[in-house]
């Protein structure tokens, strides 16, 4: 972790970090204001988080992520760009949804280029699972929106399938979606198709 990504994590987190509780979160007390609410899950070092919320600055945003330093970056991108409109959580996302989220209550989740644990045996510790789909199907309000992105076509593949094993989502589309405008395109994403990756977006709405 380096010197700044520390004092965003120690400082940051102050103005931008919302803390673990057992109970739903009011999103209009915790925002100060009544807005669509997403939740993204595993922000990494937080750059494309704070793009989007620079975009929609009309939508509320709780970012959840359990690596330190991309906490303290993402509290960092959010001083330099006056954003105001992020909630950053340091934390498990399983037990938030547990415990914070409401039924019914998120306009939309975004799983962007989570760890596709290459290793055939290592397949099980994927985070997109069913349990974890039907969690976040859950949480999302009617016509709630779950946005995923991977470059590994494998784990690509076993998302579509544990997507459309959901009985209250839907595709958008036949399998793989365009990527949608609003998720730029990550230094990350440019250099796995410079390695011939193939990046798929998925796209499902709840019932």
């Amino acid at each position: 972790m380096t010197a700044k990504q520390e004092r965003g994590l120690n400082e940051g987190m102050a103005r931008h970090g919302l803390q673990f509780q057992p109970s739903p979160v009011d999103f209009v007390a915790l925002f100060g204001r009544d807005a669509p609410t997403v939740l993204e899950i595993g922000f990494g070092m937080g750059m494309t988080t704070a793009e989007i919320a620079g975009m929609q600055r009309d939508t509320n945003f709780i970012a959840v992520e359990v690596h330190p330093p991309g906490v303290g970056n993402l509290c960092n991108l959010l001083d330099e760009h006056e954003l105001t409109n992020v909630r950053v959580m340091e934390h498990d996302a399983v037990e938030v949804l547990t415990h914070m989220i409401a039924p019914n209550s998120l306009a939309g989740a975004h799983i962007y280029f989570p760890d596709p644990w290459h290793k055939k045996r290592h397949n099980k510790r994927r985070l997109v699972q069913p349990p974890l789909v039907a969690l976040l199907a859950s949480r999302l309000r009617p016509d709630g929106y779950l946005h995923l992105a991977t470059d590994w076509v494998p784990y690509a593949e076993q998302m579509l399938e544990v997507l459309s094993g959901e009985p209250t989502l839907k595709n958008t589309v036949a399998d793989y979606a365009p990527r949608p405008e609003w998720r730029p395109e990550t230094k990350f994403e440019r250099r796995g198709l410079k390695l011939g990756h193939e990046v798929r977006d998925l796209l499902f709405r709840k019932w």
